[in-house]
């Protein structure tokens, strides 16, 4: 049976996103080393500032038991927003902050001269290389952004999918087991809900 646990850090978005997993799975938000041991997959949303967000997630999340079940039992793990850009290396939102350095790269401010920030509404993605997770999904999916801060990859194969606004940068990254979306599926209609059954599909 898939069962998903939802890291709470104190994220603003825990809550429409667990509403949208219920509904494809048994769904529970926990930071509890029990559930996450007895989950079969890992969600991180996120909202706000890296700094901030790497700060809650060392004071609330019990990180052995999650790298455990990540790194030792290879459980699909997805990073959403702010979720995907702690998985970086550094991020330079308000001065530099470490993140977690799962997936090598920066997390630096969108070059998007001209355009507002931060970027917020509907843009298309476009796949850099085939992956289950866009499985079932338009050739140029949409869905919703709000950020102001990129993640930029130190390796190019590491980025599943990109987005265009001012400049081109990563929408989806993965490698492996973990994977992250600079957008809010929660947000996206039926193409984030398609996205997050490929997601609970991964084994």
């Amino acid at each position: 049976m898939t069962r998903v646990c939802i890291l709470d850090y104190g994220s603003g978005n825990v809550r429409s996103v667990a509403n949208l997993f219920a509904t494809l799975a048994e769904t529970q938000v926990s930071n509890d080393p029990a559930a996450i041991a007895a989950a079969t997959h890992l969600v991180l949303p996120g909202v706000g500032a890296y700094g901030a967000a790497m700060a809650r997630i060392q004071r609330s999340l019990p990180m052995e038991a999650v790298r455990e079940a990540v790194f030792t039992q290879g459980k699909p793990f997805l990073g959403i927003c702010v979720g995907m850009q702690v998985l970086s290396d550094e991020g330079m939102e308000f001065g530099a902050t470490a993140g977690l350095g799962w997936i090598p790269g920066r997390v630096e401010r969108l070059e998007a001269p001209g355009l507002p920030l931060p970027h917020v509404g509907w843009n298309d993605i476009r796949e850099a290389r085939p992956h289950p997770l866009l499985a079932g999904l338009e050739s140029t999916p949409d869905f919703y952004f709000v950020h102001s801060y990129a993640f930029q990859a130190v390796e190019p194969g590491d980025v599943i999918a990109t987005v265009e606004y001012g400049s081109r940068f990563a929408a989806v990254i993965g490698r492996d087991n973990v994977l992250g979306v600079q957008f809010h599926p929660e947000k996206s209609q039926r193409a984030g809900a398609q996205l997050l059954k490929n997601f609970l599909e991964l084994a």
